[in-house]
């Protein structure tokens, strides 16, 4: 079973490496014929990998799906198995969605130049699949020690979906958001950008013209750590330091919805891998269309509530329906997805026929 997670992981090693080395070596602006490219690529490798679950599973390659999955107390067949990836996949790709708002919003706070908006984005990823893999061995081990935690995680995505409704990002103040707060209360933070990086050292030509926020108390306190040759973090860095920071909340509310669909760590692991690894590509592809899909959110707050409550009815739903109740859950989904979009574009059409008379 280590093996598989090892060459897994090597693979993902692999992907990230040619992405940041061979593909987008050069900083440069992410035209939408190449997002939509990228995002295509993506989502034909995590759709892809839908039939090596199958036949993992189904063959019990290294000794993978042994065990009952703790949701539905089956052995994952390999049917069972890529049923419950494919609809973890299209959970986690739809909740990302909701990210690219806050990521849109957080580059647009930060004034970030789309030159280095790929950068951001990419170690920003890189470090959410270190936060995730950790959360989901702990909701793992949590399920496994503790069934009735099921529960708890149902109420609580029932609560965000309800809060969704009424969140509007759009509003936030970055200046006040605590983690911001703190990092300027310890940390300088120079006003302009320098480049690509995240961090520039006091004393360097750099620093030397580069303004500091943060009041004149601030300033001399950047003069005085000159010498000693401190680290300053750019506005890169901020945005960096956010977009890592609303992942982890995201992922909050998008871990315990996939553990209402299967807690099999690697089926959850892998979904979630590979829903985040074209999140760039799909940010690029939709960040100039955020404001035409303005029912997606209402959609997105519909599933998390929706999977909170099979997550409450869990054995009364698989009594009604049967062993097909996860085909039927993603069914569902797709057709939430659908309708948010349908109607966006709908109403989209109807504002620009009454603008144009």
């Amino acid at each position: 079973m280590i093996w598989l997670w090892i060459c897994f992981l090597c693979l993902v090693f692999v992907i990230l490496a040619l992405d940041l080395g061979v593909f987008h070596r050069n900083a440069h602006v992410v035209s939408f014929r190449e997002a939509m490219g990228w995002s295509l690529v993506w989502i034909t490798i995590g759709l892809s990998f839908t039939v090596f679950i199958y036949y993992a599973y189904e063959l019990k390659w290294f000794g993978i799906g042994l065990s009952p999955d703790v949701v539905d107390g089956v052995v994952n067949s390999g049917r069972a198995a890529a049923l419950k990836y494919l609809t973890g996949y299209v959970v986690e790709k739809s909740l990302s969605v909701d990210n690219i708002f806050v990521i849109a919003m957080i580059f647009s706070f930060f004034g970030v130049p789309q030159l280095y908006q790929h950068r951001v984005l990419y170690w920003g990823i890189l470090g959410a699949l270190v936060l995730r893999g950790a959360m989901i061995v702990l909701g793992a081990g949590l399920i496994a020690q503790f069934n009735w935690i099921m529960y708890v995680f149902g109420a609580f995505l029932i609560i965000t979906g309800i809060k969704m409704f009424f969140i509007d990002t759009d509003e936030s103040d970055l200046n006040n958001n605590f983690v911001i707060r703190l990092i300027r209360r310890f940390i300088p933070v120079t006003e302009r950008y320098h480049g690509q990086h995240f961090l520039v050292r006091a004393g360097s030509k750099a620093s030397k013209r580069a303004p500091v926020k943060g009041g004149t108390a601030l300033r001399d306190k950047v003069v005085e750590r000159a010498k000693k040759g401190a680290l300053l973090v750019t506005p890169l860095g901020l945005a960096l330091v956010m977009i890592e920071t609303t992942d982890l909340i995201f992922a909050v509310d998008s871990i315990p919805a996939i553990f209402a669909i299967t807690a099999d760590p690697f089926i959850v692991f892998t979904s979630n891998v590979f829903a985040i690894l074209g999140l760039r590509s799909l940010y690029f592809a939709l960040a100039g269309m955020m404001d035409k899909f303005r029912y997606l959110k209402v959609s997105l707050a519909c599933i998390l509530t929706l999977v909170g409550a099979k997550m409450l009815v869990a054995e009364w739903l698989k009594e009604q329906l049967g062993e097909h109740v996860g085909l039927y859950l993603l069914g569902v989904i797709v057709l939430i997805l659908a309708l948010g979009v349908i109607f966006s574009l709908i109403i989209e059409e109807e504002k620009d026929i009454s603008e144009t008379e």
